[in-house]
């Protein structure tokens, strides 16, 4: 079984200007068109079994009309192979009925992405979402590190990380991005061994530039396959999940990057499948 563990798609009415918006700041050119359909297309071409779509709200407002319009269309969207998270913000008021809501509805778990909302991860907000998402058994997926397209502040640098870690003990704690995009150095020495798991989204490999975006340097940032792989087994391949981040990553491209990047068919197998299926239940 092959689990792409961090997926993102838009909504057919916006998908087109986000992904514009997004491709300008970063200077990285998409790989599908952001929407469901594309990702369900990129998910079958790559041979993936199931894509975890990961949304994210960058206001209060949209929490509860992401989240149910995900859980209406789950069923269907499962048969294309695609599993939703639950979308939360820290500004959000009700996040105990809402993610009491989320765990009825079968949700495996939630993202938070600090930079996207604006709000440290170490802050109170952060703090009281994770601790009762974690209360519910619910998955907690971060944004970890700068973000390739605002890179004025790190929300989310290793020492809070880990102090979310010493703080609240979060059980199925996700750190995207190898534990901190662009700061590989910080997470090899002070983050790997700590009970959390890293996905590999958006960490090794060229990306795509995008025409007539002003030269952002952050776009050329990636993680040598020799970090890579030492981080993978400092940490222990069993706490590691495939992810792309598609559209941002070509699915098929970047799991043919992976089987190449030196690691063994064993760390392999974990990583592209066994360690999400048995986070999932699937």
């Amino acid at each position: 079984m092959i689990i792409d563990f961090h997926t993102h798609t838009f909504p057919d009415s916006v998908s087109e200007r986000a992904l514009k918006k997004l491709a300008m700041a970063a200077d990285c050119a998409p790989n599908t068109d952001g929407t469901l359909h594309g990702l369900e297309a990129s998910t079958q071409r790559a041979h993936i079994d199931f894509s975890i779509n990961l949304p994210v709200a960058t206001s209060p407002a949209q929490v509860e009309k992401i989240n149910r319009q995900n859980i209406a269309n789950q069923e269907k969207d499962l048969r294309e192979g695609i599993l939703h998270f639950g979308a939360m913000h820290p500004d959000y008021e009700n996040y105990r009925t809402e993610l009491h809501y989320l765990k009825e509805h079968h949700v495996k778990g939630i993202k938070l992405h600090p930079a996207y909302q604006g709000v440290d991860l170490n802050d109170i907000c952060n703090k009281r979402i994770i601790e009762e998402a974690a209360s519910l058994g619910l998955i907690i997926l971060i944004h970890a590190g700068i973000d390739i397209g605002i890179h004025d502040h790190d929300y989310a640098p290793v020492k809070q990380i880990l102090e979310i870690v010493r703080e609240i003990h979060p059980p199925v704690f996700v750190l995207a991005h190898m534990g901190g995009w662009a700061a590989w150095d910080d997470v090899e020495r002070d983050l790997t061994g700590a009970p959390v798991f890293l996905d590999t989204a958006f960490t090794y490999g060229p990306n795509r530039k995008y025409p007539d975006a002003a030269y952002n340097p952050l776009s050329d940032v990636s993680l040598s396959n020799e970090q890579f792989v030492r981080i993978v087994r400092k940490h222990g391949a069993d706490r590691i999940l495939f992810g792309s981040d598609s559209p941002w990553k070509d699915q098929s491209s970047y799991l043919a990057l992976l089987n190449e990047i030196g690691l063994s068919d064993a760390e392999l197998k974990m990583i592209k499948g066994d360690n999400a299926a048995g986070l999932l239940g699937l």
